[in-house]
């Protein structure tokens, strides 16, 4: 089976057709400039592609609803639109894509897979935010953690390159692109992570400010007069590194170039990028009570031995050691590990060290490969386990994820809900 991978983001649709044994068999980025011509760009792409049997769509924000990937049906269409407001940046995109490959596509099924499920085992103590009855139980204002399906690949890839079960180890994994977030994995189960009830939450990122006092929040809109329509874009589009650097437009390349030349907003901008960063590292370990490794991925993750070292080096006092500013050992040499991951793949600290540092490529399309087989192959056991396509599996009504993947309770079951 083929699958097709739908990752539409605010400025770009990544599209890969994923075969059996996770070979990419096609792969396309676009550009994004409304929805309008998105149907027709699905359809070049099919048409040129391998045939597809599937497709699994990457949705941002489930909710407290959606504990487990889905079959999307008429009846889950309706509750991911009403779920748009919580990730306003990043759930829409997805909608889209779905609604985008239904009219092009009306066979073919379609698997919604959320990056909060894999933070579905965060325990209450860490993801419950102190507030008041009303705004946890009716709102359902908790923290859901985003991000999940690179910090689930960036976890599982790191076991096979150390060797070792994952079941046995700590992991700090750190996805660090323009949006960022760590999450704390133990024994392969998510217990903790920066983000929180929106994706605005946590590290320092290019346009969003992170972990905020909402009192200075609450301090504008009063004394600057500020909507908060217009607050909502300032956070989303002009703060974090664009807003300390605004000449940087948030991109930490250029930070970094800005302030080895003597630029001092850069460098106070890099400065408390990484403070925000080693806390939140230390965070995560605590959460676990230790760490056997720490994992970058996302672009700044994987593309710059600068920010690795420079991370590292103050962490030394959690047991992790430096790393190199150039490279690091060759992909292919020893720690690369398997080859179903990137090219680039391996473990970056010496041998023996008590703290492994490794450097992952971020591959949520396998993630998003592997659920929809799940989901597909839960789908075909609910209908008397025969062997049966994917369009049959589709039609037979289970539309909810299987055991292990999050939970097999139908997802208007969960007892926490948003708006209920």
């Amino acid at each position: 089976m083929r699958v097709l991978v739908v990752n539409a983001g605010s400025s770009s649709v990544k599209l890969r057709v994923v075969g059996d044994g996770s070979t990419l068999e096609g792969a396309c980025d676009l550009e994004r400039h409304g929805d309008d011509g998105l149907g027709a760009a699905l359809d070049a792409f099919l048409d040129a592609a391998p045939p597809v049997e599937a497709a699994g769509h990457r949705v941002v924000h489930g909710g407290a609803d959606y504990r487990a990937p889905l079959l999307v049906d008429a009846d889950a269409d309706a509750h991911l639109v009403a779920l748009a407001d919580l990730a306003p940046l990043h759930n829409p995109p997805g909608l889209a894509a779905i609604h985008a490959l239904r009219a092009h596509r009306p066979g073919l099924p379609q698997v919604a897979c959320f990056d909060t499920t894999f933070h579905d085992t965060i325990p209450d103590d860490a993801s419950t935010f102190a507030l008041p009855a009303r705004w946890r139980v009716a709102w359902g204002i908790r923290r859901y953690g985003f991000h999940g399906m690179s910090h689930a690949w960036a976890s599982r890839r790191a076991a096979a390159l150390l060797g070792r079960p994952l079941e046995g180890l700590r992991l700090v994994t750190a996805h660090l692109g323009a949006g960022a977030s760590l999450a704390a994995v133990a024994e392969g189960r998510s217990v903790d992570t920066t983000m929180g009830f929106t994706p605005l939450d946590g590290l320092v990122m290019a346009t969003r400010p992170g972990a905020l006092d909402p009192g200075a929040v609450l301090w504008a809109m009063r004394h600057g007069g500020l909507s908060a329509d217009e607050v909502e874009r300032e956070l989303e589009h002009g703060a974090g590194l664009a807003g300390l650097a605004p000449s940087s437009g948030g991109d930490l390349r250029r930070i970094l170039a800005s302030a080895d030349g003597g630029d001092a907003d850069a460098r106070l901008a890099y400065g408390v990028y990484l403070h925000r960063l080693r806390g939140a590292v230390a965070q995560m370990v605590a959460a676990m009570g230790g760490i056997d490794g720490l994992v970058f991925t996302g672009g700044a993750g994987e593309g710059s031995a600068r920010l690795r070292s420079d991370a590292c080096a103050g962490l030394g006092f959690l047991g992790v050691p430096s790393v190199p500013a150039g490279p690091g050992p060759a992909a292919g040499g020893a720690g690369a590990g398997p080859p179903e991951g990137g090219a680039g793949d391996r473990v970056l600290s010496a041998a023996g060290a008590a703290v492994a540092v490794l450097v992952v490529a971020a591959r949520e399309d396998l993630e998003i490969d592997r659920q929809v087989r799940e989901v597909l192959g839960a789908a075909a056991c609910a209908i008397g386990g025969r062997p049966v396509g994917p369009v049959e599996a589709a039609a037979s009504g289970n539309n909810w994820g299987p055991p292990g993947v999050g939970t097999s309770e139908p997802p208007g079951s969960s007892e926490r809900r948003v708006g209920t």
